[in-house]
């Protein structure tokens, strides 16, 4: 790691671990399989890649924070109970009296991953600004957490966004990066500039194998690698979904092979675990292999439970999980 990632994460006496901002919904998951016009009962959740993170990351034993915008309305107050009760510090979230909370609802199929269906336009976080900002908050934290979904919203959410990073940089705080594109909130062409712009303020990236993909125009791991470290990224973790990851930064690389899985119920939110995974083992000092170790037992952990941020482990639940402490059951 530079020097500046390693003197934040060794010697900072930062009130907030992570902070990250983002929109969060609730989530509508229906009870059976199908076309959503013949199912009858859902079950409510909440879900937004920011938020998701934040909670893995609190429920490993670090201290964070989230702020974003909610609507006066129930589904607001639903969120802040839920993100609140995970340990997450949301004094910074704004309540917007004229614009309502997302809502989006998944439908499945046979596979894991649902379709899914946004209701979101011009919601309360899609008004986000750089009037909302707190300078001090950001300043407050070691790694600042932020994703390719909040630019995608608006133009006042990408020009927070920016600011955001920029506050970040002038305070000696770790810039945390995952792309997390989303085809249906932009199309690639709109994506591609801003997202390389993000990743060339940043010092950790996490970009899935199909994103190094679609931002560097190419399939080969190393030279994803060699390009993101060109931008001038720090440390890259590039997952690769059930194969484990591939962790770098100038002076090592390494293959950290995954964990296997059997009867997968939900691949939504493993990538939010994985990035809360890798950035618990770099606060508790660990080298970037064995911070992959604990990236890929969380993502792992997610997939076994329905819901975008039900399956994150608690620390202790993640040793036993990777073989580094026994679980004693009576």
């Amino acid at each position: 790691m530079n020097a500046l990632v390693n003197s934040v994460i060794k010697t900072d006496k930062r009130e907030f671990d992570m902070i990250t901002f983002g929109e969060s919904m609730v989530i509508f998951s229906p009870d059976t399989k199908g076309p959503l016009r013949y199912v009858n009962n859902f079950t409510k959740s909440i879900g937004g890649a920011e938020s998701n993170t934040a909670i893995a990351l609190s429920r490993l034993g670090h201290k964070a924070g989230w702020f974003s915008k909610l609507g006066d309305d129930e589904f607001g107050r639903y969120i802040q109970l839920i993100i609140r009760g995970e340990g997450i510090d949301i004094s910074k979230v704004k309540i917007d009296k004229k614009r309502n909370t997302g809502i989006l609802f998944k439908e499945r199929f046979i596979n894991a991953n649902p379709t899914v269906y946004y209701y979101r336009n011009d919601s309360a976080a899609s008004k986000f600004s750089i009037e909302d900002i707190d300078y001090e908050y950001i300043k407050s934290c070691k790694i600042f957490h932020i994703t390719g979904i909040t630019p995608a919203l608006s133009k006042s959410c990408k020009e927070a966004v920016f600011k955001a990073i920029e506050i970040a940089k002038e305070n000696q705080v770790i810039v945390s990066f995952d792309p997390n594109i989303r085809l249906k909130l932009w199309s690639i062409e709109e994506a591609k500039p801003v997202l390389l712009k993000i990743a060339e303020m940043s010092d950790i990236v996490f970009p899935g194998i199909e994103e190094g993909e679609l931002l560097l125009s190419t399939k080969d791991k190393d030279k994803i690698i060699d390009k993101f470290i060109e931008l001038g990224c720090d440390t890259i973790a590039l997952k690769l979904g059930k194969d484990g990851c591939y962790v770098a930064n100038k002076k090592e690389r390494h293959f950290v092979k995954g964990y296997n899985v059997d009867n997968i119920e939900d691949t939504v939110g493993a990538g939010d675990g994985f990035a809360a995974g890798f950035l618990s083992g770099l606060l508790r000092n660990l080298n970037i292999k064995q911070a992959a170790e604990y990236a890929n037992g969380v993502g792992a952990m997610a997939t076994l439970v329905k819901g975008d941020m039900e399956g994150f482990p608690t620390f202790e639940q993640l040793m036993q999980f990777i073989g580094q402490s026994k679980h004693i059951d009576r």
